[in-house]
């Protein structure tokens, strides 16, 4: 990986996330068969403008795998404060419909991918013959 591409600069792929709200968020992010990223945002927030290539570029890297939504508070009052979430953007990893890392504020994209890769995704199957880690 180079180093605009690790700084996030390169020209990267970028896909449409989930459209989430109070509707539709038990169903999409709690009962999903896929572990999922919900960034947490608000009208008038400017890191979570700044956010939004990130976590469409996300999106598309890793579509099929991890679902990618965005939740506005006003659409998404009640799952907000049931999640405890107090200030914009924050980023929650769901799997199995638990949340299993917040991030509050920005980091850049590579963090949210190592987030992904390390406490989202399963880790490979053994080759034949291998042992597993441990």
């Amino acid at each position: 990986m180079g180093i605009m591409s690790w700084l996030g600069l390169e020209a990267q792929p970028e896909a449409d996330p989930v459209a989430l709200d109070d509707a539709n968020f038990r169903k999409e992010v709690l009962e999903s068969d896929l572990p999922v990223l919900v960034d947490i945002w608000s009208d008038g927030c400017m890191p979570c403008r700044t956010l939004v290539p990130t976590i469409r570029r996300l999106a598309s890297k890793y579509e099929g795998k991890v679902k990618v939504g965005q939740l506005n508070v006003r659409l998404g009052y009640q799952s907000v404060s049931e999640l405890g979430v107090s200030g914009t953007p924050t980023v929650l990893f769901f799997k199995r419909g638990k949340v299993v890392e917040r991030v509050v504020g920005i980091r850049g994209q590579h963090y949210y991918e190592e987030v992904i890769e390390t406490d989202l995704l399963e880790p490979p199957a053994p080759e034949d013959g291998a042992a597993p880690a441990e």
